[in-house]
């Protein structure tokens, strides 16, 4: 009798639902409450397994649409950040609660960067010349970082869920891409659509650019992953030219690059260069740069090939600064950062500022056809650059360190790795890692979900990986 009566509340509750659901429709023109299963369905997940919340994430990241024109006035991707909020705080309640946290990852080198950063934003948005702006920052950074980082990492102590994570993401990035590459199909995949017929999925071909260089690499990880069975192999190999061709078509220079620059460290790493070296040679080549910089700026300026269709004429203006709009767009606003730097060197201008504050600092000479008076085209375009402006020397250098110390910790934990599993894996994830701290150079998306998530899971891979494998002989197979 019991089993009936609840088999009875169940059907009873449905038809309920369903007319008000119709009711709603029908006459009052509302679909909102057909959202509610889906709603109370995630609300579940977040009381009985959190887990399964962060791996939902992954997928709909890329899928997420961007809304800009709240009546708050704020930008929210949906529906990954409030998942991603709604993660923070459930986070910060349990650490109220019983404080427990595995302090491995806790004391991890790369957390300890982590907590620096945010201190210095911290000091940064006390002498903030837009201290509400920063402090929105700060949390928008914070609701990326710590379900991303600290609890990935968490997360990723069970090596399926390593995989898990990636593939979903992936899974929903190949759907992105097809959409993409249809739409861009209707256009003739011509140079100018490139740039926007990823949208309202990415806002433009640079943060879908960036995406796909990340994940391309993971995949061409994965077609190396020991444990593979052939019939996957062929559909990893699948995606791996489906990313490719998608990259190739995004017409995004910088993303070319940071796939090279990570090639050429993985040959450091399989001719066995220590990382030294492969410090000592970086800081070489700028110097160098620095030394003869207007001899270089002197040879650039006599390249006037512009960004086009076409895949050869698009690489050879990457090194343009003398007629591509883009390439001298994103040098005015470098210049406009370093004269925030030199008025505020030591606290910057505050977190998340620099995109209300630059516009006085162009000069007319510097400005292109993207240029703005008003100053409302944008971020820095760089991930260094743009720190230096916002929170001075010593937020661009931690933005250094974070860089220097998760690659340093990738490739340590490569070579101490004793499972060939996980050590292909956390070779795939540092050279994913690189890749977009190169493409930071040109670009800076740490501030979205599209590429923080990403970003910062792939720094709790190598921490997790360095905490709990890489003294192992055993590691899960792919499943």
């Amino acid at each position: 009798m019991e089993k009936k009566a609840k088999i009875a509340w169940l059907y009873l509750i449905a038809a309920l639902f369903v007319a008000v659901g119709l009711y709603l429709v029908v006459k009052k023109d509302i679909y909102l409450f057909l959202a509610l299963p889906v709603v109370l369905g995630v609300l579940l997940l977040y009381i009985f397994s959190l887990d399964k919340v962060l791996l939902l994430t992954a997928f709909t990241v890329p899928l997420s649409i961007n809304l800009k024109t709240l009546e708050s006035g704020l930008a929210i991707s949906l529906p990954a950040e409030p998942l991603l909020m709604g993660i923070l705080v459930l986070f910060v309640a349990k650490m109220l609660y019983d404080g427990h946290y595995d302090r491995r990852i806790s004391r991890h080198p790369i957390a300890i960067v982590i907590y620096c950063m945010f201190s210095w934003m911290l000091v940064t948005t006390v002498t903030s010349e837009m201290p509400v702006v920063s402090i929105k920052f700060i949390l928008s950074r914070l609701w990326f970082v710590v379900p991303a980082f600290f609890l990935c990492a968490l997360l990723f102590k069970d090596p399926k869920n390593i995989h898990r994570f990636i593939w979903l993401y992936i899974a929903a990035l190949c759907i992105v891409c097809v959409y993409t590459i249809i739409h861009h199909a209707q256009y003739g995949f011509d140079g100018d659509s490139a740039h926007w017929v990823m949208t309202p999925f990415y806002n433009d071909h640079t943060a879908y650019g960036a995406a796909l260089a990340i994940y391309l690499i993971l995949a061409l990880t994965y077609v190396f992953l020991p444990g593979v069975k052939k019939s996957r192999r062929v559909v990893i190999i699948g995606v791996v030219v489906l990313l490719s061709v998608a990259l190739t078509l995004s017409n995004c220079r910088a993303a070319w690059l940071s796939m090279i620059a990570a090639l050429g460290v993985l040959i450091c790493v399989l001719l066995r260069i220590k990382f030294r070296w492969i410090a000592a040679a970086v800081i070489i080549l700028v110097g160098l740069f620095l030394t003869f910089q207007n001899q270089i700026i002197d040879a650039l300026e006599k390249n006037n090939q512009d960004a086009s269709g076409d895949l050869v004429e698009n690489v050879q203006s990457i090194t343009n600064i003398s007629t591509d709009a883009s390439n001298l767009e994103r040098i005015n606003r470098w210049q406009s950062a370093f004269r925030l730097f030199n008025e505020r060197p030591v606290f910057g201008w505050g977190p998340g500022t620099y995109q209300f504050v630059y516009a006085p600092y162009q000069m007319s000479k510097e400005k292109t056809i993207i240029s703005t008076n008003a100053g409302d085209g944008g971020n820095a375009h760089s991930e260094y650059f743009g720190p230096l402006a916002e929170q001075g020397l010593v937020g661009s250098l931690l933005v250094l360190t974070l860089v220097v110390v998760t690659v340093y910790c990738g490739l340590k934990t490569y070579n101490r790795c004793k499972n060939k599993s996980a050590k292909v894996l956390v070779l795939g994830a540092t050279l994913a890692f690189i890749s977009y701290f190169v493409h930071g150079f040109l670009n800076n998306f740490l501030d979205t979900d599209k590429l923080a998530v990403p970003v910062w899971s792939l720094a709790a891979l190598i921490a997790a990986v360095d905490v709990y494998y890489a003294d192992k002989t055993e590691f899960e197979s792919v499943e």
